[in-house]
């Protein structure tokens, strides 16, 4: 039940922020918005306010904007004035509302950085302070409290946690002489180590926590955003010279993920949603037909050549598209379904 909450609230802020963006900025151009929907299928609630629909749909699959004029297929409604309409807009215009999806999932996921930094904060290396000890790890046993400061390990003075690590892995497997300062009491400890997954071995606490202001934890949380942008798209590149494996994983995966962070906590919940919504921003701006990415590489064809492509041929270029990408995701689903079935055993 914990997985199938976490995983609608996680999916359900992605889609409302993406939704969000197109339908601001179709206001701000003066584009009228017929319909404005969270999920898809049956309505389960909806309300009117002005000339918008605002409605919640049974299956929290997606959600969609729709503005008058988009679809070149739709009927004109007489009784919506032409320049209310998004196919006469200019295709800058046009151009930023369909850009505003993906750009606001950076956005939430600046901020969704800038919260966590906030509220939980990020370890201050400079400090050897415990912020906290582990339950039944290697510390606890040996009485090591949050709040303890570490001055030195195996009677090598140190004075911030990087040298704290580094003199913790310089025994491997050895027990360690810690010496401590509680309050004003000066302790002398003895604490094994254990070996973690990545092969370091570690005693079993973290440090102190550094809460920031908004200004800068906002600054950092883009900061943050840029930077993990950056790194997916050298994976991606990566991934197509082969020079890293093929990983992609589906809703299966991100479900069983946002499983796993929800046990960890609220705060782990936020992190791994900031990457999605990043993922998803970027994968909304490929130039690959269907996606956003595609539709603003068409309204900009149509800026330099002065002429857009035809309705008809750009329609069925999307919906060529559209019919790939859910073959795609019909095989990332069994692959991830048989990973899972297979890492379970």
């Amino acid at each position: 039940m914990q997985t199938f909450v976490a995983s609608v609230v996680v999916f359900g802020l992605l889609i409302f922020f993406h939704e969000l963006g197109h339908f601001l900025v179709a206001k701000r151009v003066g584009i009228m918005v017929h319909e404005f929907s969270l999920g898809f299928g049956p309505k389960v609630f909806g309300i009117h306010r002005g000339d918008t629909r605002y409605n919640l749909r049974l299956l929290p699959l997606g959600g969609f904007v729709r503005m008058a004029g988009m679809d070149p297929n739709e009927e004109e409604d007489k009784l919506i004035p032409v320049e209310k309409t998004f196919n006469h807009k200019t295709a800058m215009q046009r151009a930023a509302v369909i850009i505003a999806g993906p750009l606001m999932n950076f956005a939430l996921a600046a901020v969704l950085f800038a919260f966590i930094l906030m509220l939980q904060g990020v370890p201050d290396p400079a400090s050897t302070r415990i912020g906290e000890v582990l339950q039944n790890s290697p510390a606890q046993r040996a009485g090591l409290q949050a709040g303890d400061v570490i001055t030195a390990i195996n009677n090598n003075p140190v004075e911030n946690w990087e040298q704290l690590v580094a003199e913790t892995n310089k025994n491997p497997g050895q027990p360690l002489q810690i010496k401590i300062l509680r309050d004003t009491q000066e302790l002398n400890l003895k604490v094994a180590t254990v070996k973690d997954e990545t092969g370091q071995y570690k005693m079993g606490i973290r440090p102190t926590m550094k809460k920031e202001d908004p200004l800068s934890a906002l600054a950092k949380g883009t900061a943050f955003t840029v930077q993990i942008s950056g790194l997916i798209l050298s994976f991606l590149g990566q991934m197509f010279t082969q020079q890293a494996p093929m990983d992609l994983g589906g809703p299966v995966r991100v479900v069983s993920e946002i499983g796993k962070a929800a046990e960890f906590g609220i705060f782990n919940v936020m992190q791994l949603a900031a990457f999605l919504s990043i993922n998803l921003g970027l994968f909304n701006m490929l130039p690959i037909p269907a996606l956003d990415g595609s539709r603003v590489l068409f309204l900009l064809w149509e800026k330099v050549a002065g002429r857009p492509v035809e309705p008809s041929k750009e329609s069925f270029i999307h919906l060529v598209g559209f019919g790939l990408l859910l073959l795609l995701m019909v095989v990332i689903t069994y692959n991830d379904i048989v990973s899972l079935v297979f890492d379970n055993r």
